[in-house]
């Protein structure tokens, strides 16, 4: 989201079915086995509040993980009208049963109404979610009320497959009326279908506001990237358990780094092995929207900061998700985009 006067790897990620690694590495889904190696990566983001189109979602394809290109000649994929008429902070999840993709957004446009105060204690309570078999022909958008009656936003949603409670979890940052709006917590619904959803509680609380909660998973061990408004910085949690235990990566290398947001990670491979975890971070105080910053060994919190790990067609790229894609995926989102299948609004 945007800045916190603007008071959960992308969001992203690579999620396990649909490439090589057999292991738990992956954002979503860690039960589905993979069956094919990683034949690209499908980037989903929003432009900013630029005009009301650039609040809605873009896809960018890359065979590598650094070279992007724009589908749909850089115009917007998906189009929501429902609500404020806008989206932000798109993520993609692949379901545990690897048959089909759940793509949900905030509901939001800043630009039809660029009062971040009223965005934050008198705007949607929803969430925006299309679903795909093919992630070229997506459902129409519909609005599903995820957050609290007194709540006033609903932002930045992302979503992990709970294996030990048999549901996805769905996560956002909101504000209630029960402190007055003070400040934000990452609340949490579990559904199975992305059209009903359990009752909402409070899954992370801070003592000032934390927003743009996404998580990721590698080797049984849950990783967690939180923006957290008392330092105004990124924060790295680990656990082995998705609704407790959870404690600081003491030696994340970023916890000095002001000015970000939006955090999203995704595993890039070479030569079907694993390479390294990229973790973007929306440089949103300097409107340059996504920079990289990558690790060989998640588990150690030590990233480096490599300006030349993505090359965008377009800028800003902001916050988003990164799915990973096994070779048949990769090979019908570019002839999609090659022979002009996608269609803005559906």
């Amino acid at each position: 989201m945007k800045k916190l006067l603007l008071s959960l790897m992308i969001g992203a990620s690579c999620l396990s079915a649909g490439c090589s690694q057999l292991s738990e590495t992956s954002a979503n889904s860690v039960t589905a086995k993979q069956t094919q190696a990683v034949g690209g990566y499908l980037f989903a983001t929003f432009k900013g509040e630029a005009t009301p189109m650039t609040e809605q979602v873009y896809f960018m394809l890359s065979e590598d993980g650094k070279n992007w290109r724009a589908l749909n000649n850089a115009e917007p994929v998906l189009v929501s009208k429902l609500g404020e008429k806008g989206v932000r902070d798109p993520y993609i999840i692949r379901s545990h049963d690897n048959q089909k993709f759940f793509m949900i957004a905030t509901d939001l446009s800043i630009n039809l109404n660029p009062d971040w105060g009223r965005a934050q204690t008198a705007a949607s309570q929803s969430i925006v979610v299309w679903e795909s078999q093919d992630l070229v022909n997506w459902s129409e958008p519909r609005l599903v009320k995820v957050a609290p009656d007194n709540a006033g936003c609903t932002w930045a949603p992302e979503a992990v497959w709970d294996e030990e409670n048999q549901t996805y979890m769905v996560f956002w940052a909101s504000k209630t009326a029960d402190d007055n709006f003070s400040k934000h917590r990452i609340w949490a619904a579990r559904t199975q279908d992305f059209k009903t959803f359990g009752e909402p509680f409070v899954y992370i609380e801070k003592p000032t506001t934390v927003i743009d909660t996404t998580i990721v998973k590698e080797e049984g061990v849950y990783y967690r990237f939180t923006k957290d408004e008392r330092d105004k910085a990124i924060t790295m949690e680990k656990s082995q358990q998705l609704m407790s235990g959870w404690s600081e990566v003491d030696e994340f290398s970023l916890k000095n780094l002001r000015g970000y947001e939006g955090p999203a990670a995704f595993v890039v491979e070479q030569n079907g092995e694993h390479a390294n975890w990229n973790l973007l971070l929306d440089y949103y105080s300097k409107g340059k929207g996504y920079q990289t910053f990558s690790t060989h060994d998640l588990s150690s919190g030590e990233f480096i900061a490599d300006e030349n790990a993505m090359q965008f067609p377009f800028h800003p790229v902001r916050h988003g998700t990164v799915l990973s894609l096994n070779k048949t995926e990769y090979q019908r989102l570019l002839k999609a985009d090659q022979t002009k299948q996608f269609t803005v609004g559906q």
